[in-house]
């Protein structure tokens, strides 16, 4: 069977089963974040946890055309970063292995680099060092190392909570059928669209603020499409959510609006938007609210934690199903 059948969840469980059959632990059962989580986690003595993040930066499938090379080294460093936000963890360090083809320009790479610098002192992770080797095609994968005062899983959700985002959705979506399939939008939208997969951004003050504020349950970064990351939170804390408010942005709904396409789609079934999808304690939510905005960010409500497992959004009376659909590697 080839890797394509499997695609990046499936090689993921294939990776744990072969580490967990040959000892590489006792039981997954002893993590602290389990496999399926944002990041790795170990516990330190002083009540901490020290947060681990890798993630890889592929040129061919993660950089759209028109994307800089300074760029392509900030969205290397900001796909790490966005990670720990999820799970409450203030950045200390960088590291990264840069796989070069022979023919990259050194110009290139002098902008990379310094796309790759300005973004992690921007998240106060300074570049410590990392590996450069010879690839067919740019690859940067980067390392990032986090300390965290109150983790936050994605299991931990009980019915009555409130589901929540840090930011709407829809523009990432819109970016890539313009950038990807040529549809249409006037400068200043087509400009605001493409600026968001051009330069994301981490939600890192906001995911610490609502980590540290003790009023969050649970909490995922959203980079795999939001439809698929409300499934994954549900599906971790064993409970099913109810959507009945959207969070689409004004420019995904004028892009839909202009091309005469489903807004809900556009938010739903996207990815690459590194905002936090979170669950806050039933009776907190005006708190939690403050936490956000004290610290600059925003926090959405969408719906509502419920028992069971079903994953749906609410039109009227009307109940319609959320897939679980959204970016995956190899497929």
């Amino acid at each position: 069977m080839k890797v394509s059948r499997l695609g990046e969840r499936g090689i993921i469980e294939l990776i744990w089963s072969v580490i967990k059959k040959e000892g590489g632990y006792q039981s997954l059962k002893d993590l602290v974040l389990p496999p399926s989580d944002d990041a790795s986690a170990v516990r330190l003595e002083d009540g901490r946890h020290l947060v681990l993040k890798t993630d890889m930066f592929n040129r061919r499938t993660d950089a759209p055309k028109g994307m800089r090379h300074r760029q392509m080294g900030a969205k290397a460093v900001t796909i790490n970063i966005s990670d720990l936000a999820a799970k409450g963890a203030w950045p200390f360090a960088f590291l990264f292995s840069l796989g070069l083809p022979r023919n990259y320009k050194q110009s290139s790479v002098r902008s990379l680099i310094s796309g790759i610098n300005a973004a992690a002192l921007e998240y106060g992770a300074p570049v410590l060092g990392g590996d450069v080797g010879e690839a067919r095609d740019l690859i940067v994968a980067g390392f990032a190392v986090g300390f965290s005062r109150h983790l936050v899983k994605r299991s931990g959700a009980s019915p009555g909570d409130i589901v929540a985002v840090t930011g709407p959705f829809g523009d990432t979506s819109a970016a890539y059928k313009i950038l990807l399939k040529e549809m249409k939008a006037p400068q200043p939208l087509r400009k605001t669209l493409c600026r968001s997969v051009y330069e994301p951004r981490a939600r890192l003050e906001v995911g610490i603020a609502l980590a540290e504020s003790g009023l969050v349950t649970s909490s995922m970064d959203s980079s795999d499409g939001l439809a698929f990351t409300l499934n994954e939170l549900a599906k971790s804390s064993d409970v099913g959510f109810v959507i009945d408010s959207l969070p689409i942005s004004k420019s995904a709904k004028d892009f839909a609006s202009l091309n005469k396409l489903s807004p809900e789609d556009l938010a739903l079934f996207g990815g690459e938007e590194y905002e936090i999808v979170v669950t806050v304690k039933k009776g907190a939510w005006k708190r939690a609210l403050g936490a956000a905005r004290y610290v600059g960010g925003d926090l959405i409500r969408m719906g509502e934690v419920v028992s069971g497992k079903k994953v749906v959004m609410t039109k009227g009376k009307k109940e319609i199903p959320i897939p679980a659909k959204g970016w995956e590697h190899l497929k």
